[in-house]
């Protein structure tokens, strides 16, 4: 829908409808900026729209409101996947799944996770950076253009995934590929997500009885720390395989698909600006502070952050009911230029773009945001160090973009150097 149609619409309880939703997702192009976004925070900053499946949700756009409704627990992740409930789309993985840091709190594995998750422990990082170097190496031998997304995001996403949860980096084709599945936004609900779901669940189990059969000094990863909770710790004796490989599952899917597809938008801003590729080669030292920005930047969450009001809340001019669906719009809260100074410059000095919700907010902020910080960092040096010529082989406009899914993303990224 095209800003002349929203400015016809009215205001009140409907904000910005006028009798009409506007339809949700906006634009699935990951490297331009929504045309709705700054009319809606503007005009509309709680909007009512209509979702993939039909059903009718609350969008929030502003920076102020997205932080409120992000934090407020009156507004649930894990009701989301409650039967009856208006939803962004039809699940494709068990409901139970949805809210997978609660279920690792009330399991008590949530130390094992966070230790597993800690970018610092040890050699992880000389590992992935040599990792990186091999990719990199690979790109080359077989000559340009080559796309960065195959030859390097998801294999190297995948590589940081497979070593902290304790899995054969040679079955990460395997596992990526569940994630195309795993991770589409379908209308309606369709058997075989579930056929896919379990596989990859058995998968993860096996490879805890790898780690079982292991003696304990041999074994590694998350896999590897639940094993010996397994053996050793009686409060987790109650646990079984299945659900220690759905946490696995849940932490491979999730994170694997959202490393990537920044780490590919990440590229894509920089090949857009080469002058970019020029200043972070000359200031290593400042690539913390560039992939802030990067990610405040980062278009690749096109669907809204969901949560189900529990109660009736005042958010804005809208009172949201209990049991409506509300989205937050992060392209529209880390735009906003009422908590960023000029939102449409992409300013890797920026001093606080660390406060973008690229990873959410309040009880669910994403537990694994050092280790995809590092993720990032060590790709973009290692990329801009060996590539410096690094540019796009093709014109953005003829990027094709993925459909149906969670994250925005191009489906090639052919590049030369």
């Amino acid at each position: 829908m095209s800003v002349e149609q929203l400015e016809g619409r009215g205001g009140g309880r409907d904000a910005g409808t006028g009798g009409a939703l506007l339809d949700f997702p906006l634009s699935r192009r990951g490297d331009v900026l929504p045309e709705e976004c700054a009319w809606l925070r503007e005009k509309a900053p709680v909007a009512k729209v209509r979702t993939l499946t039909g059903d009718p949700a609350w969008l929030v756009s502003s920076y102020a409101l997205a932080k409120q409704v992000l934090e407020d627990e009156r507004f649930s992740l894990k009701d989301t996947a409650n039967p009856g409930v208006p939803r962004q789309y039809a699940l494709t993985i068990p409901p139970e799944v949805v809210n997978n840091m609660g279920n690792i709190n009330s399991a008590g594995l949530r130390n094992a996770v966070m230790k597993a998750l800690n970018p610092r422990q040890k050699g992880l990082q000389e590992w992935l950076r040599a990792k990186a170097g091999e990719l990199v190496d690979q790109i080359v031998a077989e000559g340009g253009p080559a796309d960065l997304r195959a030859g390097f995001a998801d294999p190297f996403s995948a590589a940081l995934h497979c070593q902290v949860l304790g899995v054969p980096f040679e079955d990460r084709r395997r596992l990526m590929s569940g994630l195309d599945v795993a991770f589409m936004t379908a209308r309606e609900p369709f058997a075989d997500s579930a056929l896919n779901w379990y596989k990859d669940v058995a998968y993860f189990a096996g490879q805890l009885n790898v780690q079982l059969a292991l003696p304990a000094e041999e074994r590694t990863g998350l896999l590897g720390r639940f094993a010996g909770l397994k053996e050793a710790d009686p409060e987790s004796a109650h646990l079984s395989d299945d659900m220690f490989a759905t946490v696995a599952v849940s932490l491979f899917g999730a994170g694997a698909v959202s490393t990537s597809a920044f780490l590919v938008l990440a590229v894509l801003a920089l090949l857009q600006r080469p002058e970019l590729i020029g200043y972070l080669r000359a200031h290593p030292e400042r690539m913390g502070g560039a992939v802030e920005e990067l990610l405040r930047w980062n278009l690749s969450v096109g669907d809204g952050l969901p949560r189900i009001a529990l109660a009736d809340v005042q958010v804005g001019d809208v009172l949201v009911k209990e049991g409506e669906l509300v989205l937050v719009l992060l392209e529209g809260a880390n735009f906003d230029p009422e908590a960023f100074e000029n939102p449409d410059e992409l300013d890797l000095e920026r001093q606080d773009a660390g406060t973008h919700l690229a990873f959410g907010a309040g009880r669910h902020f994403c537990p694994a945001t050092a280790l995809a910080r590092a993720h990032a960092e060590i790709a973009l040096e290692v990329l801009v160090e060996r590539l410096p010529g690094l540019r796009l082989a093709v014109p953005a406009e003829n990027l094709v973009w993925r459909t149906g899914f969670i994250k925005r993303l191009p489906e090639r990224l052919p590049v030369a150097w």
